[in-house]
């Protein structure tokens, strides 16, 4: 371990882009600490004591609603612009045609979606700040209904997911790791401390909550390990390309490694976006004036908490479908069956084209299913793990960290080692000229 440690400390360009992640995250973690002024702080934690889908939404985001902090909406406008301009892109052949032109392509769509980010976080602020002050018995801010209140507060929680965007950019670009994950990644940290230090408070006022604390790290630990082998799990598709060396006659060798969980976290933020939704407009509409609007507020709050049977499994459902939308949009079978004709490639027993297209796309579909069935699992299962101890006399332990988030967490880890070790790699390679 330390000489792995020496190893990437040796690296002047490695150790460069690492201290600079770690400048960006603690930056990042002053922003969130940075709150809105005349905010009524204490009201705010009221409702997130009640609600701890709103706590959920804001970790799984990148942003900060505890302490109505200047980056409440976190990245998910950011997010939303982005699926919205890859959906786009399947459906505008103008946009398709930009996004094939390779590096430059990308520079223009990500353009495009900076641009749309902006007057989404502007729509979603508003909503979000009506929503937590509504749902407050306090007012969390007052005189909101005063243009030159709300105005200037939209703005700003606006500005604050732009410099989020910002900084993550900042992190892809000159340090480690996708920068939009790792604030999402540190979001997610952040609030294991509390959480532990809650679960044993609880472990001292009562030694029977020490069973369901052990058996809470044994399966996190337990899914940790799970989750690490589902992600690196993939499967590969031969491919034998044609050989163009005298004497080359079986052709030269390779694979096309098709990932088992292709979509990664992204199915589990927007199936956490929606399913959360309902609950905050419920508790926006149940002080409404309207008898049936409380009535319809009242069934959202019921039917929409984290131990519903409708939330689970609409939660469960909406995963595997996004799952199944976002490698739709990013995995095009057409595409990658026209790349390896054009390489002289052919998968062997198959004709290069529409065959070998129409293959990729069942191995691609079959694939979506068993990844979206295990992310869907396991971000499922601890709600239930922690239902199941409720039931029992020794009670229930607040969860270390949700399956959503262990996904999370852990697909951000293997992918900053990957990284690394690829930087290394590179290193050793420039030693010798």
């Amino acid at each position: 371990m330390f000489k792995y440690l020496s190893q990437i400390w040796q690296s002047k360009d490695l150790r460069n882009k690492i201290l600079f992640t770690l400048f960006i995250v603690i930056v990042v973690r002053l922003l969130t600490h940075i709150s809105i002024p005349d905010v009524n702080i204490e009201a705010l934690k009221m409702v997130f004591d009640r609600n701890k889908l709103l706590g959920a939404f804001s970790m799984l985001t990148g942003g900060s609603s505890e302490n109505f902090s200047i980056v409440l909406m976190g990245l998910s406008p950011y997010i939303n612009a982005s699926v919205i301009l890859q959906l786009l892109t399947v459906i505008s052949p103008k946009l398709e045609a930009i996004s094939k032109e390779g590096e430059e392509g990308r520079r223009i769509i990500n353009k495009y979606t900076r641009w749309l980010t902006f007057p989404l976080a502007f729509l979603q602020s508003y909503g979000m700040i009506r929503i937590l002050n509504a749902t407050s018995q306090v007012p969390i801010i007052d005189n909101l209904n005063d243009p030159s209140v709300i105005i200037p507060i939209m703005i700003t929680i606006s500005a604050g997911t732009l410099v989020l965007m910002w900084l993550g950019e900042l992190i892809s670009e000159h340090g480690i790791g996708n920068g939009t994950s790792i604030i999402i990644f540190v979001g997610i940290i952040a609030g294991i401390p509390s959480v532990i230090a809650s679960s044993l408070a609880l472990a001292q006022q009562d030694a029977q909550r020490l069973i369901p604390l052990v058996a809470t790290i044994l399966i996190t630990l337990l899914f940790t390990v799970i989750v690490i082998l589902v992600t690196e799990g993939h499967r590969r598709i031969p491919i034998t390309y044609a050989g163009h060396n005298r004497g080359n006659t079986k052709g030269e060798q390779a694979n096309l490694p098709i990932r088992v969980n292709q979509a990664g976290m992204i199915p589990i933020i927007f199936a956490v976006s929606i399913v959360t939704f309902p609950s905050m407009v419920g508790q926006f509409f149940v002080n409404a004036k309207s008898t049936w609007v409380q009535v319809m507020g009242q069934f959202f709050i019921d039917h929409f908490q984290s131990s519903s049977p409708l939330y689970l499994t609409l939660y469960f459902l909406l995963i595997i479908a996004f799952t199944y939308f976002y490698v739709s949009v990013t995995f095009n079978p057409d595409n990658v069956a026209e790349n390896i004709q054009k390489r002289g490639g052919f998968i062997p027993g198959l004709r290069p084209g529409k065959q070998t297209a129409d293959y990729l796309r069942k191995v691609s579909n079959h694939l979506n299913l068993w990844g979206g069935l295990f992310i869907a699992g396991i971000a499922v299962s601890p709600i239930l793990i922690q239902l199941l101890f409720k039931q029992t006399s020794a009670g229930g332990i607040p969860t270390i960290i949700g399956g959503a988030s262990l996904i999370i967490v852990t697909g951000v880890v293997l992918d900053i080692i990957r990284q690394t070790n690829a930087q290394m790699v590179s290193h050793h390679y420039e030693r010798f000229y």
